[in-house]
């Protein structure tokens, strides 16, 4: 109740970006609004259509169910729905949905009178689905080249696509990207970490402040970020993992064709081992 007191102030009217008053309402605690409609109707629009595609395969074991791309002979063109039509439709159903929670977030923010920071790091991680699945196969010509719908038919397709280029570790975005993750998990940890040691003493000791966790990290590393710094840096961190992400994979096919690792030829022809 406490929660939902402190919100009624925020309950304003306004900040919608369609719609104006007639969708500007809440269900319990949660904005709804124009997009939020929207949201509604692809997610369900399209979680029905993958039960459909379920309905009308071979099983229902939720590991093996599959709703594959048209064949790559198709190109870029429409094809039945049994025979891959069914995944562009659910394709637009999730587009639709993503970008319409995108903006619902935005709509949240004109009211709060808040930054877009939430809805921008959203977009990243649009920007890397709709990559692979209407970028980079519009790039290489045809709805075939992206990934399945299903669970172990999409790591089917992860792995198949990783031989394709002999040794997919040797993408160089590909490492950039798995560098971020990496160091994204570790300002996580020590973020983390330093507020519990701070807010969480042992019995009988006070409660520490952000003294003692910038002057942790000063002595550990020689400077602090400070409390807002590590969020935008966190963020930083974040957001690069996605976008190299969608990176590494934009430029395996429509960019670069052969092994990643014959890539790194030019390392060896460097004049300096001449």
């Amino acid at each position: 109740m406490a929660l939902l007191s402190f919100e009624r102030k925020y309950r304003v009217r306004g900040g919608t970006l369609i719609g104006g008053d007639l969708f500007d309402f809440w269900v319990g605690p949660f904005y709804v609004g124009f997009f939020g409609v929207t949201t509604a109707f692809f997610a369900l629009l399209g979680t029905a259509l993958i039960v459909w595609g379920a309905a009308i395969g071979p099983t229902w074991n939720l590991w093996q169910i599959n709703i594959a791309p048209p064949d790559i002979s198709y190109g870029l063109a429409l094809a039945p729905m049994r025979e891959g039509g069914l995944w562009q439709v659910i394709t637009v159903c999730a587009i639709g949905a993503f970008v319409s929670w995108a903006l619902r977030e935005v709509e949240i923010c004109r009211k709060l009178g808040i930054g877009y920071h939430v809805p921008f790091a959203f977009s990243v991680a649009i920007f890397a689905y709709v990559t692979l699945v209407v970028i980079r196969p519009v790039l290489m010509g045809a709805w075939g080249h992206a990934f399945p719908y299903g669970i172990l038919s999409h790591l089917d397709w992860v792995s198949n696509v990783g031989y394709q280029y002999l040794h997919f570790h040797y993408n160089p975005a590909h490492m950039i990207a798995v560098s971020f993750f990496f160091f994204t998990t570790l300002a996580l940890a020590l973020h983390g970490g330093a507020i519990l040691s701070t807010a969480n003493p042992p019995d009988g000791e006070l409660v520490k402040g952000a003294e003692h966790e910038n002057t942790f990290f000063r002595d550990l590393q020689g400077y602090s970020v400070g409390a807002l710094g590590i969020h935008r840096v966190g963020l930083f961190l974040a957001l690069s993992a996605g976008f190299w992400s969608a990176v590494c994979i934009v430029i395996s096919g429509p960019f670069w064709t052969r092994g990643w690792p014959e890539w790194w030829n030019w390392w060896l022809q460097l004049p300096i081992w001449n």
